[in-house]
């Protein structure tokens, strides 16, 4: 199967070609069919290399978008908040009248819960603020102004998203091409099982034929 004129799809994965005639592509009706088998199966090991390698890839970007889908949802309240309480200042709303407000119109500081680890959790009051810390990866943390930080948030959810998407359409076309050679490789067994059993029968059919001559 050269790889010089194969199809191949978006992001360059070879297409399995379907093998029509058996008996042509092994040579003939005395063609051995080891080789071929073995080329099958060495195609079948790289195509479930890399499925292996895109459904890695892909639980990777689930866990990524539902990471970022999280930190996206707590700054944007954290942004709602701070409206809101400018909404609140210029009302010249009563302390009394918002259960969120202390004397004098101030916010009270938010109480909430931060993860330690999978199975930690931490409290703690978080004070008005109009910067966000995000983890950029290889333990890296930046500053960033709420407005920014969403917008910044939102690029990086539109990019897993994507990535996400051709990551499963990869995926399908890998698991097409890997039934291919599945099929491939069955038909060329049982071909040749079968290309054996007639051999056989003809051997037996001509002997008998030979043994009936010498008795005759």
């Amino acid at each position: 199967m050269s790889t010089n004129t194969e199809e191949r799809n978006a992001r360059g994965i070879p297409k399995a070609p379907f093998i029509p005639d058996i008996e042509a592509h092994v040579g003939g009706p005395d063609g051995e069919v080891d080789g071929p088998i073995k080329r099958l199966d060495d195609a079948l090991a790289k195509y479930q290399f890399m499925d292996n390698n895109l459904a890695q890839r892909r639980a990777s970007l689930e866990d990524k978008i539902t990471d970022i889908k999280k930190t996206l949802a707590m700054v944007e309240f954290l942004q709602e908040r701070r409206e809101g309480k400018s909404k609140a200042a210029e009302d010249d709303l009563d302390a009394d009248d918002d259960d969120d407000l202390e004397e004098g119109g101030s916010q009270k500081p938010l109480t909430t819960t931060f993860e330690l680890n999978d199975t930690l959790y931490a409290e703690a009051e978080l004070e008005d603020t109009d910067t966000v810390y995000l983890w950029l990866g290889a333990n890296v943390m930046l500053s960033y102004k709420i407005p920014v930080a969403i917008t910044l948030l939102k690029s990086k959810l539109q990019t897993a998203e994507l990535s996400l998407k051709t990551t499963n359409e990869d995926l399908d076309y890998l698991r097409e091409q890997i039934t291919v050679l599945q099929v491939n490789t069955a038909r060329m067994y049982n071909w040749d099982v079968k290309r054996r059993k007639e051999k056989r029968l003809r051997e037996q059919a001509s002997s008998s034929a030979l043994a009936k001559t010498a008795e005759g």
